[in-house]
């Protein structure tokens, strides 16, 4: 790819993705610069959903995202990267598809049903992420893609927990409502005491839940080659810290985004190479995966384009 390409790839990692940014110095630089482009392209398509100018608009552009990746062209220089970093991974363009799908539904009237319905949604627009990313740092391994997969969806549930307030000042609300009830955004944004309790106690579950599966992602990195696994571990410490500091701070939802300390970064940088070189964990393969964990989204309709069974069964 173009050099010129690459240095705006790696300033968009800077700008927004600041944790996997310093990770992806423990990466090398082959799988530094996959896993950067990667980065990019998935951040380009959140971005449409995310700061659109207008619903019909933004739909619009997805559409044509789709379209790009299931014919495998593309005028937009940033998908026509993406069709080539898929090419070059062997990478299956329905998951991307099934990532653009997840988006769409971002542009929807969001209001989580359940636990089961965030998890099902934290698979298509993270999940799959987990999956790329396999492909990107050459692991072929199937019985790997269950955990990156894991790796994914415990990562977006620690950002639905970090940006309730940000989510809810886009019109979304992706709390179960078994959990906290049918709020609308305004509900949360202003919460009352009692509202507040229920939000607070739905984000200590849903942490304790997103350490499951950072647990299993982590007990995927054996399936990683050597060199990629420290980068990796790390990028699950300092997501997995963005929701311990929530808990250190008595999940105050309402104070604004939560975020981990260059101090912190750094401790967890030193002791995740430690972890790498010197716990056996981390070079035995696991007995098994927990198959629990995706019991939402094998028991659940799926669309034509989920390869969910394909690639992690």
């Amino acid at each position: 790819m173009p050099e010129s390409s690459l240095l705006d790839a790696n300033a968009v990692l800077a700008a927004k993705g600041k944790s996997f940014h310093w990770a992806r110095h423990f990466l090398g630089k082959n799988h530094a610069q996959r896993a950067t482009r990667l980065y990019r392209l998935c951040r380009y398509i959140d971005d449409i959903a995310d700061e659109h100018q207008g619903i019909p608009q933004a739909l619009c552009a997805l559409k044509q995202i789709k379209a790009a990746f299931a014919t495998g062209a593309s005028s937009d220089p940033i998908i026509q990267d993406g069709l080539l970093l898929l090419a070059e991974c062997n990478i299956d363009p329905a998951i991307v598809i099934e990532l653009v799908m997840g988006m769409e539904s971002d542009l929807a009237n969001v209001r989580m049903n359940d636990e089961d319905a965030l998890l099902r949604y934290c698979y298509q627009v993270a999940g799959t992420v987990g999956l790329m990313m396999c492909k990107a740092l050459e692991t072929e391994k199937k019985l790997a893609f269950a955990h990156a997969i894991d790796l994914g969806m415990a990562m977006q549930l620690t950002n639905i927990c970090r940006d309730v307030a940000a989510d809810a000042v886009l019109g979304r609300r992706y709390l179960p409502a078994t959990a906290v009830g049918d709020l609308s955004p305004n509900e949360i944004l202003n919460p009352s005491l009692s509202t507040r309790a229920r939000i607070q106690n739905c984000l200590l579950n849903l942490l304790a839940l997103a350490d499951r599966y950072y647990q299993s992602g982590e007990q995927g990195l054996v399936y990683l080659p050597p060199a990629a696994r420290a980068g990796v571990l790390l990028s699950a410490r300092l997501y997995r810290a963005i929701g311990e500091e929530l808990r250190h701070n008595g999940l105050n939802f309402w104070q604004g985004r939560t975020v981990v300390s260059w101090r912190k970064k750094s401790m967890l940088s030193f002791f995740a190479l430690g972890e790498i070189a010197f716990q056996k964990k981390h070079w035995r393969f696991p007995d098994s995966h927990d198959a629990a964990l995706h019991a939402p989204l094998l028991n659940a309709p799926r669309p034509a384009t989920w390869h969910f069974l394909d690639h992690a069964s």
